[in-house]
């Protein structure tokens, strides 16, 4: 009876533990299949609907290790419950937004709500599979989530956006988070960390200005002129504050993010991987989304379903990677797994202004396949570089780097592309050129991603004893 309850407690546990992840991750990937909608409704521009993702990503990405820290304190599941309640509330009043500056301000409370629900979900699962055999068929079930959700987010969106109108891509949150927070008081566990950290308040304030000041300059930079007194002084502010934030970690008796970690190969790797992945193919997604409905002239829905096949590869690639992983090394997964990715946005380049939406399959399934193989493993390696009693803080670590990768790539490759083509207005072959050149840069993001994690990492054994190293340097 004993062990027919405790194996309720984890399956449930996993179960919300996917349901909140898939809730987020739709939240990124269904946006951008409604901006369009977005952007006739509230009549703004690109600059505008880029906020409406990246106010998310750069608010989670700079409180995540926070969150990390304040869950290892006062309790994970405490604070994964104040995430769900924030994220839930928040999503109604984006869907109730009548413009663009209350859409993106909405958008980053949702993020502050994301992050508190990021920074301990990896930390539930190790809390509730502590055994690696177990916790490994957790994680793929983790990473299959995370890569379906994101990749089935399209086709969603364009049903959501297509039947209610873009509004109902944020009020479907609503239900889902009621659902996740029952869930959680009747059966998730409690856990903590006894000697948890206190919270770095001036890292936390350092690093979110220094991330803000360069997302805001890499989003303004075309508009502006990059040789404008606003811009250099934007990009040199944040040159200032993330330094000063590498500065602030090395003197801070209890830092948010201790430096010595990076060490460790494998946190390292994680880190590494993490931004490589972040900042090329999930970041490009906002300009393929835009290219297929402004540029080809597809529907929400059509754009969604093109984005289907590579889906459902990915889904059973991430679903057979615990199987595979027995077999398979973390680090041949993690690093193919990226070069897969690059060589499928090299594919997508020969997308034209006149081709047809099958153009972009090939490569768009590749992709897809490289990224069912490295989500479940990077999460294992991610969860594995520090020991137990720093769970919350490695999975904040990894969500800082996801997202942020995410909102600077989002924000760097759009400088690339023509903001006056963006929308179906001026000359869209400046758009596909503009579209290419993006896809270029985040293969060769990938490409280094894919060579940084080949060299960092090394096997299972190596991976836990780097681990113990860093609970003795702690």
């Amino acid at each position: 009876m004993a062990l027919s309850k405790e194996n309720s407690i984890r399956q449930i546990t996993l179960a919300v533990v996917c349901l909140a992840t898939a809730m987020l991750m739709l939240d990124i990937a269904v946006v951008n299949t409604a901006l369009s909608s977005i952007s006739d409704d509230l009549h703004t521009g690109l600059s505008g609907l880029q906020w409406v993702i990246d106010a998310y990503t750069l608010a989670l990405a700079t409180v995540v290790l926070s969150f990390g820290s304040l869950a290892d304190r006062l309790g994970r599941r405490r604070v994964f419950l104040a995430g769900l309640a924030v994220f839930t509330v928040s999503s109604l009043v984006c869907a109730l937004s009548d413009s663009i500056v209350m859409l993106d301000a909405a958008r980053a409370v949702q993020g502050i709500g994301a992050a508190a629900m990021f920074a301990v979900s990896l930390a539930l699962l190790a809390h509730a599979y502590p055994g690696m055999r177990e916790r490994a068929g957790a994680l793929a079930v983790y990473g299959a989530t995370i890569g379906a959700s994101f990749a089935v987010g399209p086709l969603v969106g364009g049903l959501l956006t297509s039947g209610g109108g873009w509004r109902w891509i944020f009020l479907v949150n609503i239900p889902i988070g009621i659902l996740a927070i029952a869930a959680t008081l009747a059966r998730v566990e409690e856990s903590r960390d006894e000697q948890a950290r206190s919270i770095d308040w001036i890292g936390q304030l350092v690093l979110g200005g220094g991330l803000f000041l360069l997302v805001l300059a890499l989003l303004r930079g075309n508009e502006q002129g990059w040789g404008s007194s606003e811009i250099v002084a934007q990009l040199s502010g944040a040159a200032v504050l993330l330094a000063l934030f590498a500065f602030v970690e090395q003197r801070v008796k209890e830092p948010m993010l201790p430096l010595h970690f990076f060490r460790n190969r494998g946190f390292a790797a994680t880190q590494a991987g993490t931004v490589a992945i972040s900042a090329s193919f999930f970041a490009v997604f906002i300009y393929t989304t835009l290219y297929l409905q402004n540029i080809l002239g597809l529907s929400p829905i059509e754009t969604g379903l093109v984005y289907m096949p590579g889906t459902a590869i990915m889904f059973f690639v991430s679903g057979a990677s615990a199987q595979l992983g027995e077999k398979v090394s973390p680090r041949l997964m993690i690093s193919g797994g990226l070069a897969l990715v690059a060589v499928g946005m090299l594919l997508m380049t020969v997308a034209g202004v006149h081709s047809s939406w099958v153009v972009v399959l090939p490569g768009e399934i590749i992709a897809l396949i490289g990224t069912g193989l490295f989500n479940p493993a990077m999460s294992g390696v991610a969860m594995s570089s520090l020991p137990q009693r720093h769970s919350g803080l490695a999975a904040g670590a990894y969500d800082t780097f996801r997202q942020a990768g995410m909102a600077v790539g989002i924000a760097a490759l759009g400088a690339l592309i023509p903001a006056s083509s963006a929308l179906g207005h001026g000359n869209p072959n400046d758009y596909v050129d503009g579209l290419r050149a993006a896809l270029v840069v985040g293969a060769f993001v990938a490409l280094l991603g894919a060579i940084a994690t080949a060299r960092l990492l090394r096997g299972r054994s190596a991976i836990v004893a780097d681990a113990q190293a860093a609970y003795d340097a702690a």
